[in-house]
């Protein structure tokens, strides 16, 4: 696991319910799609239409884990602001999410928390193993709902950055925690999700809340796909991440050993012409 750490102080409902998410071979911009769907988006949480301490919409700090800087925008007026950030996961991770002033039930309250650490920044550079992020997210009376929260997993698995030698995109895969072991291509990354409950005191769970076969076979028959489709690439892009994402792998001394070998590509001759073969399709 990686070295992450998701905590939060709040003042604690009569009952307190909340869900751990913990994902294995890959990083923490990969909490960024499914932590905006729960608290962003309406076709996955219709609570923030029809329940009137959701209406107003949450308030999302993102982290700019490059340059060590962050941002607190709000949903729904900076919704398109919000997007234009997360959908760069490799540079803006959502950190936190908190309720709005306007919340009847929990006014300025922090909801969920990312752990947004990478080990290739903290190890100076080098790749020593992927990031492994964890999240925890408060649910229920004014908060998405359980169902809700986990429906953000239900679609079609997206990609995320990771899987062997946190050098390849891969489907994220929800699974329960008897299918958490990371086998093909040392993955597909993977996330589970642990419920539970505070009340007078004492902490009831966890409840694993994917082992669900019938409502989650799906998502994971479509990631079993995508991974078929991805590893037909082999080390190609777009299966193999970016040059740039690359930078903190092997890559870079691969290319240290040939760098003296490189030469410049010669301009064009002066006053001859070249002749370029065009084709016009109508």
């Amino acid at each position: 696991m990686g070295p992450g750490v998701a905590e939060m102080e709040i003042n604690a409902r009569p009952s307190e319910p909340f869900i751990v998410f913990m994902m294995d071979k890959t990083e923490p911009g990969a909490f960024n799609l499914p932590i905006f769907r729960m608290f962003g988006d309406p076709f996955n949480t219709p609570g923030l239409v029809i329940d009137p301490n959701m209406h107003e919409g949450f308030i999302f700090e993102i982290w700019d884990i490059i340059e060590g800087k962050k941002i607190k925008l709000a949903t729904p007026e900076n919704t398109y602001d919000i997007l234009g950030l997360i959908g760069s996961k490799s540079r803006y991770v959502i950190k936190r999410v908190y309720t709005k002033k306007t919340h009847e039930k929990l006014p300025d309250e922090n909801v969920a928390v990312i752990s947004t650490d990478k080990l290739s920044l903290i190890a100076g550079g080098e790749y020593v193993g992927k990031d492994d992020p964890a999240g925890v997210v408060r649910i229920q009376s004014g908060l998405p709902a359980a169902g809700e929260v986990l429906e953000a997993f239900a679609h079609p698995p997206y990609l995320v950055s990771g899987w062997m030698r946190g050098s390849f995109n891969g489907p994220l895969m929800p699974v329960g925690m008897k299918d958490a072991k990371m086998t093909r291509f040392d993955g597909p990354p993977r996330v589970v999700a642990l419920g539970f409950v505070y009340k007078d005191g004492a902490l009831s769970g966890p409840v694993d809340m994917f082992d669900d076969p019938p409502a989650f076979d799906g998502a994971r028959r479509t990631a079993v796909e995508i991974a078929d489709y991805l590893r037909r690439m082999g080390p190609f892009e777009p299966h193999r991440l970016p040059e740039d994402d690359m930078e903190y792998t092997s890559l870079p001394r691969v290319l240290e050993r040939h760098k003296s070998k490189f030469e410049p590509i010669e301009d064009t001759p002066k006053g001859k012409k070249v002749k370029v073969a065009t084709t016009d399709v109508d």
